[in-house]
């Protein structure tokens, strides 16, 4: 009960100084309140990505159709993004769209014909292997490639 008090007796006195302090505490991340990350996908293949958002700038590398970004920050139509090995780059805005997909962050993944590991293997994905996402069953994650191939892999091996 003292504790309490004291903390209720000093938000009294100083009210700017601990809202403040709360703003700094959240926005830092320590706080339990925090924005989600938004992801992006890329529209097509060939998209290239920029060290600043201008055409101007120099081109760092490209990426394909359906690569998952994570949105950084955004600058008029440009996109600030951070890919699956932590690259940074910046995208123009109408080559991107809201579209989840996963990536394989692992040398080797099994896809399996149910979520766990006592599954049947329905087939082997290969690091940087884009899946869309489907429903999720504990720490398991369905997908399904673009040739169709659908199973069942360990949230732990993609990202995001």
């Amino acid at each position: 009960m003292t504790e309490q008090f004291t903390i209720m007796k000093f938000t009294k006195r100083y009210p700017l100084f601990f809202l403040v302090m709360c703003a700094v505490f959240i926005v830092s991340g320590h706080g339990r309140i925090c924005l989600a990350a938004e992801y992006v996908t890329v529209i097509k293949d060939g998209v290239n990505v920029r060290s600043g958002p201008s055409t101007k700038n120099e081109v760092h590398w490209e990426v394909f159709k359906n690569f998952p970004l994570k949105v950084l920050e955004r600058k008029g139509d440009w996109v600030h993004t951070e890919d699956f090995e932590g690259d940074t780059g910046w995208i123009y805005g109408p080559l991107l769209q809201k579209d989840r997909q996963v990536i394989v962050k692992v040398k080797k993944a099994n896809l399996r014909v149910g979520p766990g590991k006592n599954y049947e293997i329905v087939a082997t994905a290969l690091y940087g292997v884009v899946f869309t996402p489907g429903r999720t069953d504990g720490n398991w994650l369905q997908v399904t490639h673009q040739d169709g191939t659908k199973g069942w892999i360990h949230s732990t091996l993609v990202w995001p």
